[in-house]
């Protein structure tokens, strides 16, 4: 499993089949007129361009098991990071579950190659600072759309710099940094290929891609737990358990 936010370039710029019309201003989106034209140039440049044929040539020429050692390597970098904020947010059994994964991945995985954690019933765990200062009460803040990276919050990108560039990469050099985030990107394009042929039948990508992506945070900040919500939005939970 992919982190869910991950680090350097979260992209769910081609995900959905949403029949939503451009409406009235929406209060979570004050910045749409800067927003939309770097979702067309994430969409219509960087990925057609750059990230796209990247995902395809690195899937094409990295073996499945090669490319599953990386992911769980990359992965168990980050499981301490889950732990301290699975803490911070009082969740101590999943605190517990997130160290004793990066223990066991750490030495008898071969430093995180392989997820033995997972196959003697350990799973994966998915908290970040994002999530952490939501439970401390942060709101969102504006939606963003940042190039090269996606959809995000203002809450969110605060604790992407935390998680993503001050906890790990204390303990990486920076060409480690940059190749964790490479393999991190490219495996979340790789990712996306299914859901493409679905943007077609979008009227509006951009509407949906930022409901989606709001939708999805609420969906991680409670575990799934969605009878608690603080709107009365409606929410797909299977398609949201997909992308987990």
């Amino acid at each position: 499993m992919l982190k869910s936010g991950v680090i350097f370039l979260i992209l769910f710029l081609f995900i959905g089949c949403a029949q939503v019309p451009i409406e009235k201003q929406d209060v979570k989106d004050p910045l749409q007129t800067i927003n939309r034209p770097l979702y067309n140039f994430n969409k219509d440049v960087l990925d057609t361009y750059i990230l796209r044929p990247a995902a395809v040539g690195y899937i094409t020429i990295t073996p499945q098991s090669v490319r599953r050692g990386l992911v769980n390597l990359t992965e168990n970098i980050g499981e301490p990071v889950d732990g301290i904020n699975a803490a911070l947010q009082g969740k101590t059994g999943n605190a517990g579950i997130s160290i004793a994964r990066f223990l066991v991945n750490s030495t008898v995985g071969i430093f995180g190659i392989f997820d033995v954690a997972t196959e003697i019933g350990l799973s994966q765990v998915d908290e970040d600072f994002g999530q952490t200062l939501g439970i401390w009460g942060a709101d969102n803040g504006a939606y963003l759309m940042l190039p090269g990276y996606g959809p995000s919050t203002v809450r969110n990108v605060s604790g992407d710099v935390v998680d993503g560039f001050v906890i790990p990469s204390i303990a990486l050099s920076l060409p480690q940094t940059i190749l964790r985030y490479t393999i991190q990107g490219l495996e979340a394009r790789a990712s996306l290929f299914p859901q493409e042929g679905l943007l077609n039948e979008a009227i509006d990508p951009y509407i949906f891609v930022k409901e989606i992506y709001l939708q999805r945070q609420l969906y991680q900040l409670y575990d799934g737990n969605l009878s608690i919500e603080e709107d009365d939005e409606e929410f797909d939970e299977d398609f949201l358990e997909e992308l987990e």
